[in-house]
């Protein structure tokens, strides 16, 4: 009698031990079953990656790794340690980071944290807390891709830019106070943390060595971003094709109804976005709606979080030392949220934001 009153227990066990397993043999077994929309969507994936992520990215990894091999991160650290301190509560080179990441986009704004931690520039919960508020979507892809491309409208996309911006900034004051007992109160001198950023600077003798390792550790990253973009458009194309994507969708419909949006459409978009990101956001621009703020807003969000796809993204990256993803997903939870909300704030203020019909 005993045992019997043990084994749901048991099995529950069984199936939390062996849940990954059992996801890879159904991804596998849905590969075979839906191989021909899997192939059109791994196709869609890798000319994505190359016409849209190659272009935008490589050339910022490399800028990145270059720049590593120089003083210039010591010295934005110390320039800027007096204002990212009491504001963000992270030294001076967190600046760096999230200029860095600003500007090129996910997920640059990770691997600079993620070597600032290697390298000793900052301890484990600054790290954390830059990691919550610098990786960042880039205006390359909110303004040209997003605004122009998608809207057909570059006023969104400077719209979606600016609260985007905002938002990251917010959610970096906000965590600010996150594992704030644990920060040790000391002077970063920039230059003795790690000798090899004294030792490995670049010029005329080994510029030759530094250039090919920047170039092969960026084009690495690059790789393995590449088979992130593919794996989630096959796993988007499996959930779409099997109806799952659809069921997923109908739970968000309360929601969206509490907010008047009664679209199912939006829905399924959503939930797309909330996996994938550009995906996502190409199909809420293309839903026809008068009340076009509902499709700003929601995009907003997703510029926000990133997707799932970004979230393993930035894992992957951040797995080799002992940042936690925790902070991220909540701090691109929290960023999300202000995104959206600042972007209804805006239409509602500012005439010149209202392109409602």
């Amino acid at each position: 009698m005993k045992a019997i009153c043990h084994k749901p227990k048991f099995i529950f066990l069984s199936v939390k031990r062996n849940l990954i397993p059992l996801a890879f043999c159904l991804f596998t077994i849905f590969l075979v079953i839906f191989s021909k929309s899997n192939l059109s969507a791994a196709k869609t994936g890798l000319v994505l990656w190359a016409n849209n992520v190659v272009p935008s990215l490589l050339p910022f990894f490399i800028a990145t790794e270059l720049l590593s091999h120089t003083n210039i991160v010591s010295k934005i650290g110390k320039l800027l340690n007096p204002i990212m301190r009491p504001i963000f509560n992270v030294p001076g080179c967190g600046a760096y980071a999230f200029i860095m990441g600003i500007i090129s986009g996910y997920p640059i704004g990770a691997k600079i944290v993620t070597n600032f931690k290697e390298e000793g520039l900052c301890t484990n919960e600054e790290a954390e807390r830059m990691l919550a508020f610098t990786n960042n979507s880039g205006p390359l892809f909110i303004i040209g891709t997003v605004g122009v491309t998608l809207f057909g409208n570059s006023l969104i996309g400077i719209l979606l830019f600016i609260t985007h911006l905002l938002a990251c900034i917010s959610v970096g004051i906000c965590f600010r106070f996150w594992k704030y007992k644990k920060t040790r109160k000391v002077k970063v001198h920039y230059t003795k943390l790690n000798p090899s950023t004294t030792t490995n600077n670049v010029h005329l003798s080994n510029l030759g060595e530094v250039l090919s390792k920047s170039i092969m550790s960026a084009i690495n990253s690059v790789i393995m971003i590449g088979g992130f973009v593919v794996l989630f458009s096959v796993i988007l194309s499996i959930l779409n094709t099997s109806n799952i994507l659809q069921i997923i969708a109908q739970m968000f419909t309360p929601i969206f109804k509490i907010f008047g949006i009664t679209n199912f459409k939006f829905s399924t978009a959503f939930v797309s976005g909330i996996i994938e990101l550009t995906n996502g956001a190409s199909l809420i621009c293309s839903i026809p709606c008068k009340t076009i703020s509902i499709n700003i807003i929601l995009c907003a969000f997703l510029l926000g979080f990133g997707g799932i796809s970004i979230l393993f993204q930035v894992f992957s990256i951040t797995s080799k030392s002992k940042v936690s993803i925790k902070p991220y997903i909540i701090g691109k939870f929290l960023q999300a949220i202000f995104a959206s909300t600042y972007t209804l704030l805006f239409i509602n203020c500012f005439p010149i934001f209202n392109l409602n019909l």
